[in-house]
């Protein structure tokens, strides 16, 4: 099968999922298109300051990509090419995109700020402190793991590039 293909049908796919998944998020969660974000009710030219669409998506990709042009080559050594691409393409609809509308959403419902600030308004101080913790180990096992895999493919060459 043809390269160009396979690319051609993984972005179909996620165009489907922006397409289909994503109004009916939409519509599930009452998204009002018309609604005006923080960035347009607060603005101080400082904190909140509407940005152009290509600019937003640059911000925003570029924080979703994270290890993913270094790992991702990795794991398809390992794995083959289409549990990753499987996992690209499903993870991407299902779990990425959802996480990420998801806070971006409470987000904007909450005047901009973080989601700490989201889970203390709405289940407690408590909670707060439990998910900054847990997101503080969540990004060191993040680090560790990703150093682990990039260790881990030097291993077993030689420092003059041998195998051994």
């Amino acid at each position: 099968m043809s390269s160009v293909v396979i690319l051609l049908g993984g972005f179909a796919c996620l165009i489907a999922g922006y397409i289909f998944y994503g109004s009916w998020l939409s519509k599930q969660w009452g998204v009002d298109e018309n609604r005006p974000t923080p960035a347009i009710t607060m603005q101080d030219g400082v904190d909140y300051v509407p940005a152009k669409t290509p600019v937003l998506f640059g911000h925003h990709f570029s924080s979703i990509a994270g290890a993913g042009p270094i790992n991702g080559p990795i794991q398809a050594a390992f794995f083959g090419w289409l549990p990753c691409l499987l996992w690209i393409i499903i993870g991407g609809i299902f779990f990425g995109a959802v996480h990420d509308y998801g806070a971006l959403f409470a987000s904007i419902r909450h005047k901009g700020e973080s989601i700490g600030e989201v889970i203390s308004q709405n289940i407690g101080v408590r909670a707060k402190r439990l998910f900054i913790v847990f997101a503080y180990l969540a990004l060191l096992l993040v680090i560790a793991a990703f150093a682990s895999i990039v260790a881990s493919t030097f291993n077993g060459f030689a420092p003059d590039g041998s195998h051994i």
